[in-house]
């Protein structure tokens, strides 16, 4: 089987799962902050090399105000269990998204996180907090645009490379795969710049119920897709 190189996924669904069982949205986020370690684990055994997951949009702010400070208090939690993951399976934690909206004490987990993990040759996790891809573009852009004013980059050559490497992805490669649980079929602002060649799988599996045999099921369908990239197969 050819495994994808890299995978995505935008993890849908915990609330939905959560009042299904008549609990409350919190404990759905819960379970699936637990669930993240076991795909995480599951992932690198069947040899993907990178996965990022979508965690907190930009839009998630929106969101009711208990929601978002039980979301909070859950991420302060992950980061330190995260740690404890990244120890145990030798992985490389990454942050993108804008960190300045975060609270000091969280920027520092983070901050701790990625230097601690920097060095381990597991697998390369990305998890995207106060993410949207037209907010990491438009960061890329001022960036350059910085770099044009200042004289350090003459505008002719600013390239599909040179944006890649100002985003917050640069130096990991674009997923092969993306994966949206609990039957949604959009991107929600997820990867916009990255995606352009990625093969998207849909399931109505919400995420806390997203188990190994479901990550197992993606990758299989992924092997039916014909990767062309826009020129001509093989015979």
């Amino acid at each position: 089987m050819n495994i994808p190189n890299h995978v995505a996924i935008i993890l849908d669904g915990n609330g939905r799962w959560a009042k299904a069982k008549g609990m409350p949205r919190n404990y759905g986020h819960v379970q699936g902050a637990k669930n993240v370690e076991v795909i995480c684990e599951e992932a690198y055994r069947m040899g993907i090399s990178y996965l990022t997951v979508y965690a907190f949009s930009t839009e998630n702010w929106n969101r009711p105000q208990d929601e978002v400070d039980a979301l909070m208090k859950l991420l302060r939690n992950y980061m330190k269990t995260c740690l404890k993951t990244a120890a145990k399976n030798n992985m490389c934690v990454r942050v993108i998204g804008d960190k300045t909206r975060l609270d000091e004490d969280i920027r520092k987990r983070i901050d701790e996180l990625e230097k601690a993990t920097a060095r381990n040759t597991g697998l390369h996790f990305q998890i995207a907090l106060n993410y949207g891809g037209r907010d990491e573009i438009r960061r890329a852009a001022v960036k350059i645009a910085r770099m044009v004013k200042e004289g350090e980059l003459d505008a002719d050559r600013i390239t599909e490379d040179l944006i890649s490497d100002s985003l917050d992805t640069a130096g990991i490669p674009d997923p092969d795969l993306l994966i949206r649980t609990c039957n949604e079929e959009r991107i929600s602002n997820f990867l916009l710049w990255q995606l352009a060649y990625t093969e998207f799988y849909f399931t109505p599996v919400a995420w806390p119920d997203f188990s190994k045999a479901e990550l197992e099921k993606a990758v299989e369908a992924y092997n039916h897709r014909d990767r062309k990239y826009g020129l001509v197969k093989e015979e």
